[in-house]
């Protein structure tokens, strides 16, 4: 049983197990921050995931997909036509995963079906080409940051969410803005540190879990990390953000990659 501010993994079979008929591959992306003010991001994610439906085995979202979401009554219809694609590659067996991040946590069911993806319950844990997989935003590894770490608790509060969706949309479309606005003034003068994961929180999560593998957003410092645990090799993928490029994780049967895919200057 995992202590501390994680609970314990749930375990999810996933797609990389090597029984497909052809080859396929794996993908795990996070921190799209898809905003209706960036439409080229979201033409580039579009674009990318129809390039990748001949091998696309499972697509694995962690966190942030949207730079904020209020609730599932008040979306943008802007997202529609991506929420039909990703609908579609439901349709046709590709197994798609969600978890929300720290910008996108009122995800709901609603959304769920509409997108035809499986929400996962954070930390997740997973099956993929024979090697278990810790599955997190990443978020609760920034534990040196205690503003912050307040904050996603009041926000992760399911009383709080009853009382935000409850309000108008407008108002709490307001309210994100002020939100956003905040957390743009704290990172600005947090120091270095706060805004990585602390070293000692990704030690214990991995001895905890008995874990050789954990990939994660948030920090928007994609890299592969290797150390050695209680004499045990570890790894740490890092996903990126989609701002001056998109940056993902690909795993297939070979081994895993960390790619990029080109994002056109903002046309505004």
């Amino acid at each position: 049983m995992l202590a501390g501010p994680f609970p314990p993994c749930q375990f999810h079979l996933g797609q990389g197990t090597g029984y497909h008929v052809a080859p396929m591959a794996d993908y795990f992306i996070a921190d799209l921050h898809l905003d209706p003010r960036r439409p080229t991001v979201l033409d580039a994610f579009v674009r990318w995931l129809e390039g990748i439906v001949p091998d696309l085995g499972a697509l694995y979202i962690l966190g942030d997909l949207f730079e904020a979401w209020i609730g599932d009554d008040a979306s943008d219809p802007v997202f529609d036509p991506l929420l039909d694609r990703l609908a579609g590659l439901a349709r046709d067996h590709h197994p798609l995963y969600f978890m929300p991040g720290n910008r996108d946590f009122l995800v709901g069911d609603a959304l769920a079906r509409r997108a035809g993806w499986t929400a996962l319950d954070e930390p997740a844990r997973i099956q993929c080409y024979g090697t278990l997989v810790g599955l997190l935003h990443g978020d609760t590894f920034c534990t040196e940051d205690h503003a912050y770490q307040a904050f996603r608790a009041q926000v992760r509060n399911r009383a709080w969410q009853q009382q935000f969706l409850s309000r108008p949309p407008a108002e709490r479309r307001a309210m994100a803005v002020a939100a956003r606005e905040a957390s743009q003034q704290h990172n600005a003068q947090a120091a270095d540190f706060l805004m990585d994961v602390t070293p000692e929180a990704i030690d214990e999560f991995m001895r905890r879990e008995n874990l050789s593998c954990l990939i994660h957003g948030h920090t928007h410092r994609p890299a592969i990390h290797h150390w050695i645990l209680d004499n045990v090799p570890r790894t740490r993928i890092v996903l990126g953000d989609w701002y001056e490029q998109g940056r993902i994780l690909r795993w297939d049967e070979a081994g895993y990659r960390l790619e990029t895919v080109g994002i056109p200057p903002d046309r505004s």
